[in-house]
């Protein structure tokens, strides 16, 4: 008896010996999987018991689904044990942090779906001033002052595929109000003493208004200048943040005085570093490709400028604008590095990071 055969269009469809013109070869395994086999499995590798194949008339082999599902998992721990043995272990992930709303204080998370932008549901809202159409930022605290005294929360888990959430958003004075709610923006502007309007779709050309204190290093000096952001969304430069516990700790060395709290930097992702990393161990991770857990790889596309955000107040952290003169005067202004996604997933607290 003729065993089933995998077919391009239903991979578990039977067919009989008359009717071949649709079966999958393996050169339709190759394409499936990736390219490296070059002829159809042999005993050798996967044992008489498994294999059944049959010669068309064209010469290709007609590989049964079940040699095709057993190619197919050979393909990726081959594929899985290639990428192992040219990464080196860098540390683990102790931290997830994503913030609903732009320049409101965001949620530490447990875990996180990873998409090409950025951990699901970060700045996926933003306030826009309506009178100079800019996106509000606490880049310009003395616009935005009160903005970090503003906290934003999903009401549930964001999941792929569906329309988010409505966020929570706690009000300076204790209030909470919803992202649907019809009493959200007027809210909003009378906590902020300006009209605001609250977006979830950024505009075609988003820009912000930053201001640069005086501290030597800056590009400028006691200026207020307009920063364009990527099209159609609300992010400054890049949709990831990626910031080591050793960075804090080296910059903890250099200004004692200082509370280098991870919360004044905003990042989406901290990383711990294995034992004996020193100094700003992510300037070595820059135009190279990091594997978080099973799934998520993120390629680092630069190191991250700090602003006037780092100096301010926030919850028990006070005003202190020797965090931003530190990192100037030390580092090119420069604490944790940008990055993009390459593949996404599921990333969670505890998993492991791997250099390529």
């Amino acid at each position: 008896m003729t065993p089933h055969a995998a077919t391009w269009t239903s991979p578990f469809a039977a067919h009989d010996e008359k009717d071949r013109s649709h079966l999958l070869t393996n050169r339709d395994v190759v394409m499936i999987g990736r390219q490296g086999l070059q002829a159809p499995p042999s005993e050798d590798s996967y044992g008489p018991s498994r294999i059944r194949s049959q010669v068309r008339s064209d010469g290709a082999h007609v590989l049964d689904i079940h040699i095709f599902f057993s190619v197919i998992r050979l393909l990726t721990r081959e594929e899985e044990a290639t990428v192992q043995s040219r990464t080196e272990a860098v540390g683990s992930v102790v931290s997830l942090w994503r913030y609903p709303v732009k320049s409101m204080i965001g949620e530490e998370l447990n875990a996180s779906e990873v998409t090409e932008r950025g951990l699901l549901g970060d700045r996926a809202y933003a306030l826009l001033d309506p009178t100079t159409g800019k996106v509000v930022s606490a880049k310009n605290p003395r616009k935005w002052r009160r903005m970090f005294e503003f906290r934003a929360a999903f009401v549930d888990p964001p999941q792929l595929d569906r329309p988010l959430p409505p966020v929570r958003i706690t009000c300076p004075e204790g209030t909470t109000t919803a992202s649907d709610g019809g009493d959200v923006e007027p809210l909003l502007s009378k906590n902020l003493d300006r009209s605001v309007r609250l977006m979830v779709s950024a505009p075609e050309t988003p820009s912000l208004e930053e201001y640069w204190p005086d501290i030597e290093g800056l590009a400028h000096r006691e200026k207020v200048t307009d920063e364009l952001m990527p099209s159609r969304t609300f992010f400054d430069l890049a949709v990831l943040h990626v910031l080591t516990t050793t960075t804090l700790d080296r910059l903890r060395q250099l200004y004692p005085e200082g509370r280098f709290d991870v919360r004044r930097f905003r990042p989406n992702i901290v990383v711990e570093p294995t034992s004996g990393a020193g100094g700003f161990p992510e300037d070595g991770w820059i135009g190279k490709t990091l594997n978080i857990g099973h799934q998520v790889r993120i390629r680092v596309t630069g190191p991250c400028p700090r602003c006037v955000m780092t100096t301010l107040p926030q919850g028990d952290l006070p005003r202190d604008p020797g965090i931003l003169r530190t990192a100037a005067k030390h580092h090119q202004v420069n604490v944790g590095v940008y990055a993009s996604v390459v593949r996404g997933g599921m990333i969670r607290r505890g998993d492991p990071v791997a250099v390529e």
